[in-house]
C-alpha cells in the first residue's frame, strides 16, 4: 500500500472505521426507503448515488474531525442532561457530519496524514 493511503486512509483504527461506518449506513438507508416510498415517480440519479456513497465512505473521516473538535472545546467536563435531548443532540450532529463528510473528511485525512508522518519520521 502507498505510504500516502496507509497514513491517510489507514489512519483510523479498523474498529473506529467499520463502527462509523455501520451508523454512516443509516443515512442513505433512510434516505433511499423515503424514495421508494414517496407518492410519484423520484428516479434515483447517478450523481445522488454516488454522492451516497462517497459520503458514507468519508463519515468516519468526518465524525473523527468532529469528536476532536469537540474533545477539544469540552476536555473532560461531563454534562448531565437529558438521554432524550443528547440523543437528538447526537442524531443532528451525525447527520450533519454524514451531509458534510465530502468537505469536512479532507480535514481529518490531512491530519492524519500528518500525525502519522511525524509519528514514523
Amino acid at each position: 500500500m502507498h505510504p500516502v493511503i496507509a497514513k491517510t486512509f489507514g489512519g483510523l483504527s479498523t474498529s473506529y472505521y467499520v463502527r462509523h461506518l455501520i451508523f454512516g449506513l443509516a443515512f442513505p438507508i433512510f434516505l433511499l426507503i423515503m424514495l421508494s416510498q414517496s407518492q410519484g415517480s423520484h428516479p434515483l440519479h447517478f450523481p445522488m448515488l454516488l454522492m451516497m456513497v462517497v459520503n458514507t465512505l468519508l463519515y468516519p473521516y468526518s465524525r473523527f474531525v468532529y469528536e476532536s473538535v469537540v474533545n477539544f472545546m469540552l476536555g473532560e467536563n461531563v454534562f448531565f442532561v437529558s438521554a432524550l435531548l443528547m440523543l437528538g443532540v447526537k442524531l443532528a450532529s451525525m447527520m450533519v457530519c454524514w451531509v458534510f463528510a465530502i468537505f469536512v473528511a479532507p480535514i481529518g485525512l490531512a491530519y492524519l496524514y500528518f500525525h502519522h508522518s511525524r509519528v514514523s519520521g
